[in-house]
């Protein structure tokens, strides 16, 4: 078969598999890789660069910093100070968290931000008595927004960036983005302001995450704790555990004030059926619930077996204590990283391969810890599509796919032929991964741009932003997916605000940004 026919037929299967949702992202990235070098398009060590390309790995540890600032509260922190200020109104509450999440989200990624500051706002929200559901949507929403703020915002800007350099032009500045990415901001905070009441659903949800306060009051009630007892700190907190069945610890004397058999942790107390168990006449059975004490990594550490069923991960909680163990480290080691991206003293990917070890070798993360916040799922998505861009230059697919685009535009003007591409990456990114999205279709904005003899520079810009506007379904971006549950949306429910937004992003790719960028 025709190469270039061959790619367009990988192309079409990998999207069918993406808009199935039956088949993991990772897998489907993975056959796209293994098919191309099957059908002899690419060679094997084409078909296999993405996974060792600089872009993949500057991606993989932006997830590790940001796990670092998100599981020592940092994120935490940010979001109590500035959203406990705005007081009780719905405007004024809505904008600071809007321009709260866009900040947040240009460091550490649209993802990481909105699940870092869902409890945040949903806590606020319900004190305030506004539906988190008036709110949640905004977050993720204008956390699109925010990632255009920054390199660091999401992986579509770095994707672009390389692009751009590889296309004889040059990468984007750091802060580059900014300039288009703070009309963005700044539009998307004034639609939701005017109009995201009449647009929002008033629901009621079905998840709610846990406020700390209401946590530990609850536990403090149920296990007659006394009020002096500091149950939640920054270096030290408490688990909720069940004796699990064919536990080794079946058949122990454990009792308030003693020791675990490690010794690393303290029971607080026993309950049996709900009713607590006191003295020492007695010995654990399966299904007997226990709240112990400890610092936060032995909770983690003694937690993790299978002696006992954990009713709240030790981890999670510890991401509600604003400011605790390490994030000091964790803020020095982002400053110093932006400064070198800022700079570009180093290259991004080595930029990062720096933070993330310096995070752990200064004891913020264990190396497990680390391993474990990288999203593979992402890293194999970018990696295993790198391969299908590459297939578009090489057998000539983009060209091909440029010029039944050109044919379609005629001889209009730079603006129609990026209004094109904006359009058919703003469909395809409702659809599927926004980064897939602009993997398949950078390559062809390449070659758009030099056949009609402009700068690549506003095309690759655009691409990021129409990549971002990703609102009118709840499974077009992870960050849509989140809110969903807590806010009690449904799948209609998107489109209403998502519509003007999209547009306003429309907007700003094709009218705005050739003015910043020139062609």
């Amino acid at each position: 078969m025709d190469p270039v026919a061959t790619t367009l037929v990988i192309l079409a299967l990998a999207v069918v598999a993406f808009l199935s949702n039956r088949i993991p992202l990772g897998i489907v990235a993975i056959g796209v890789s293994v098919a191309l070098w099957a059908t002899g398009v690419l060679e094997l060590g084409q078909a296999l660069a993405g996974f060792g390309d600089p872009t993949v790995i500057f991606i993989a540890t932006l997830f590790v910093v940001s796990e670092a600032l998100d599981s020592t509260g940092v994120t935490a922190w940010a979001g109590q100070q500035v959203v406990g200020r705005a007081g009780t109104g719905r405007t004024p509450l809505l904008v600071v968290i809007c321009l709260l999440v866009a900040a947040v989200t240009a460091l550490i990624s649209v993802n990481g931000a909105v699940a870092a500051l869902i409890p945040v706002v949903v806590v606020v929200a319900t004190r305030a008595g506004i539906p988190p559901s008036q709110m949640l949507m905004p977050l993720a929403f204008a956390a699109h927004a925010g990632a255009l703020l920054a390199l660091t915002g999401t992986p579509v800007n770095i994707i672009v960036s390389e692009a751009a350099a590889d296309a004889g032009a040059r990468p984007f500045a750091f802060f580059e983005f900014g300039l288009v990415g703070v009309p963005l901001v700044a539009g998307t905070v004034l639609v939701m302001a005017l109009f995201g009441r009449r647009l929002l659903p008033e629901r009621v949800p079905t998840t709610l995450p846990q406020d700390l306060a209401t946590r530990t009051r609850v536990l403090r009630e149920q296990y007659a704790i006394p009020e002096g007892t500091e149950l939640v700190s920054v270096r030290r907190g408490v688990a909720e555990v069940v004796v699990a069945p064919r536990s080794d610890l079946i058949g122990l004397h454990l009792f308030p004030g003693m020791t675990t058999p490690s010794g690393d942790l303290v029971v607080l107390a026993v309950q049996r059926g709900g009713d607590p168990l006191r003295g020492r006449e007695y010995t654990l059975r399966a299904g007997d619930t226990l709240l112990v004490s400890g610092p936060w990594d032995l909770l983690e550490r003694n937690t993790e077996g299978r002696d006992v069923l954990v009713v709240d991960a030790p981890a999670d909680v510890r991401r509600s204590v604003p400011l605790g163990t390490g994030a000091k480290r964790a803020i020095v080691v982002l400053g110093v990283m932006v400064v070198l991206l800022a700079t570009g003293i180093v290259p991004p990917a080595i930029a990062g391969l720096l933070a993330a070890s310096a995070l752990v070798l200064s004891g913020v993360m264990t190396p497990k810890h680390a391993y474990r916040s990288v999203s593979w799922t992402t890293v194999l998505l970018v990696g295993g599509m790198i391969p299908l861009s590459t297939a578009f230059v090489e057998t000539g697919t983009a060209d091909l796919i440029a010029k039944a685009l050109l044919d379609l535009v005629g001889d209009a003007s730079p603006y129609t032929a990026l209004l094109a591409m904006c359009v058919l990456t703003m469909v395809l990114g409702q659809l599927i991964s926004n980064t897939a999205t602009v993997l398949i279709v950078a390559p062809i904005a390449v070659v758009v741009a030099g056949d009609l003899g402009v700068s690549v520079l506003p095309f690759m810009m655009a691409l990021s932003v129409s990549g971002a506007a990703s609102f009118l379904t709840p499974v077009a971006t992870p960050a849509n997916t989140m809110v969903l549950e807590p806010g009690g949306y449904r799948f209609g429910d998107y489109w209403k605000l998502g519509l003007p937004l999209l547009l306003l992003f429309l907007v700003i790719a094709v009218l705005y940004v050739p003015l910043v960028w020139p062609f």
